[in-house]
């Protein structure tokens, strides 16, 4: 899961849980309210129970009820009850049931709050009042409730919660909606940190820069600590390198000499061993150097095939092998790949020389372009190499005969492969066709 799905999803659940948080405790809250409004109106409806009492010969009666026409509808969810020395009167709402009020104790005027049960399997809030009755109503205690079905309460706060979930979930999908927005807005700089890693692999670029917001620019920073960092060791390893070649080269010319010596002597047998080991520690000295030229490609490396391409043909007319050949060139001027110019007379050089070796009648050097990619291909008319010997060819210390051939084959295939490329052969009919499949340099500039 992408690390925006994660927050997304995160930010969505505790939006829900708060707002439904939010939902319980306004419910709650106006649950309240209504029970003390409703505690307020009943305390009204008490006061004019108590105000209704008056002397009659038979006793003391209510003869002013309160007015809400619920008090006369049997068991209509409104109720009254008073207590005193003549006993027990009620509101015909009550019906043949009674308030069975607690036998709790408290001070005149003082008012209880109880949750009982009523007829029908009501469960009613009930305001109870202890009071002390005056001298005209024959003084005494007595005690008046006022209770109402508490289903009433509940019917409201399911009517108000009823009201504020569509608006809670109109709120949740804006929330959620602002969230992703924000996500979007927050993690696009790591988008573009990723691209701009890629282009840091791709070579169009050579170091990721300080255009990044403050929470990622550190990364970035130390990114490019990382590449100044590789790079100068790369450098060095490729120095190293090039001194250890060029330290050999100095004993190798002097093996070869002494070869020639003992073969002027007659030790020809002698001779022999000594140009085989001198000419397989030269090869591995030119691989070394041509690994250690690839290994620190920039990102600003370019070379123009063609124009490497007349070079290397120039010199090879010169050579015994390729002044016998008919040489055709037909690359395009203006291409450029994304190789040093020393890199691709390196690995073009090996191929052209290999083919050199072997045509009977002619080379040709040819190259088109794919997307981003240049397509430099090498052509013989020799004798060709087996399918099945290609691939091990282009493995390292690989040769196809005593002669050496197919160094050079690896040797590009290293410097094509270091810079994000490969080498193919394929079937010429009759010969073999090279081709060094190469990244196109970027344009200057872009």
């Amino acid at each position: 899961m992408s690390l925006r799905l994660r927050l997304a999803v995160a930010g969505a659940v505790a939006i829900l849980l708060a707002l439904g948080l939010t939902a319980l405790g306004l419910s709650a809250l106006f649950g309240a309210h209504v029970e003390r409004r409703a505690l307020a109106e009943m305390g009204v409806q008490l006061d004019q129970v108590l105000a209704g009492l008056e002397m009659r010969p038979e006793g003391v009666a209510l003869v002013r009820p309160p007015a809400d026409p619920r008090f006369a509808q049997p068991y209509a969810g409104l109720y009254w009850q008073i207590e005193g020395p003549w006993g027990v009167e009620r509101s015909r709402s009550l019906w043949d049931a009674a308030l069975d009020l607690p036998p709790d104790t408290v001070g005149d005027g003082g008012v209880h709050v109880h949750r009982l049960p009523g007829p029908g399997e009501q469960r009613l809030l009930v305001l109870e009042r202890s009071v002390t009755l005056p001298e005209r109503l024959g003084r005494g205690s007595a005690r008046a409730a006022v209770a109402m079905d508490d289903a009433e309460l509940d019917a409201a706060r399911r009517a108000f919660l009823a009201d504020l979930l569509p608006s809670l979930g109109v709120l949740a999908l804006a929330l959620t909606a602002a969230g992703w927005a924000q996500l979007w807005v927050g993690l696009r700089p790591l988008s573009g940190l990723g691209a701009r890693v890629a282009a840091l692999r791709a070579g169009t670029t050579d170091r990721m820069g300080a255009d990044w917001p403050r929470e990622v620019r550190p990364v970035a920073t130390e990114i490019d600590a990382l590449l100044t960092a590789r790079e100068a060791e790369t450098e060095r390893a490729r120095a190293r390198a090039a001194d250890l070649a060029h330290g050999l080269k100095t004993p190798l010319q002097a093996l070869m000499g002494e070869a020639d010596r003992l073969r002027g002597s007659g030790a020809i047998s002698q001779a022999e061993a000594i140009e085989d080991t001198a000419r397989a520690m030269r090869r591995t000295v030119d691989r070394e150097l041509a690994r250690a030229r690839t290994a620190a490609r920039t990102a600003d490396a370019r070379a123009d095939p063609a124009q490497v391409a007349e070079r290397l043909i120039a010199v090879l007319r010169r050579t015994p092998d390729g002044a016998r050949l008919d040489w055709r060139q037909t690359i395009p001027p203006g291409l450029a790949v994304a190789l040093h110019e020393a890199d691709l007379a390196e690995a073009l050089g090996a191929i052209t020389e290999n083919a050199a070796r072997h045509a009977r009648g002619g080379v040709t050097l040819s190259a088109r372009t794919e997307g981003d990619r240049l397509f430099l291909s090498v052509t013989d008319d020799g004798p060709g190499i087996p399918a099945a010997r290609r691939e091990a060819l282009l493995r390292r210390h690989a040769r196809a005969d005593e002669s050496g051939t197919g160094l050079g084959l690896s040797i590009a295939s290293d410097i094509a492969a270091a810079s994000g490329g490969a080498l193919s052969l394929s079937d010429a009919a009759p010969g073999l066709t090279a081709t060094l499949i190469l990244p196109r340099a970027r344009i200057r500039g872009g």
